[in-house]
């Protein structure tokens, strides 16, 4: 579904996670179903993840935008910012999301926008809202993650989400 671009982290974010050795736009990438899905995170902080998908391939029979679908992006976006908003200390787990579904969309590109609700010690709640190309909302979703401390066996390849 194509290339997937290059995310742009602040540069301190970058220089954290350059000096324990890791990868930091692989290890923020959609992953594997997101990649499938053609999800492109384009934009990451802890104050604002921003990630587009296209419609085409991620519909549901009737050819509508699957609910699935906006819900992978959702939980895509608000892992990628609760684990920036961790730290290189902490893994970002999803604990709770919930999708509100606004229009129907057969085509096109949806964009989601990622915005902290509650930033804290052991969670993260994010906002997500996905728009169409003309700026409608399509979908309003909240993630939470518990934000746990890394362990050894986690590594560098720990998953952004559960």
């Amino acid at each position: 579904m194509g290339e997937q671009q290059q995310v742009r982290f602040p540069q301190e974010v970058i220089d954290e996670y350059a000096a324990l050795g890791v990868d930091l736009p692989a290890l923020f990438s959609a992953g594997d179903l997101g990649t499938r899905m053609g999800v492109q995170i384009v934009e990451a902080s802890a104050d604002k993840v921003v990630g587009t998908m296209p419609v085409e391939g991620n519909t549901q029979p009737y050819g509508l935008l699957h609910g699935g679908a906006s819900a992978v992006l959702a939980e895509t976006l608000g892992s990628v910012g609760a684990m920036l908003h961790g730290g290189s200390t902490k893994v970002a787990v999803g604990v709770d999301l919930n999708c509100t579904h606004h229009r129907g969309i057969r085509s096109g590109l949806v964009t989601g926008v990622a915005t902290p609700v509650h930033r804290g010690r052991s969670t993260a709640t994010y906002e997500i809202v996905i728009s169409d190309e003309q700026g409608r909302r399509v979908c309003s979703a909240r993630l939470t993650c518990m934000l746990r401390d890394v362990r050894p066996q986690d590594g560098a390849q720990a998953p952004a989400s559960a």
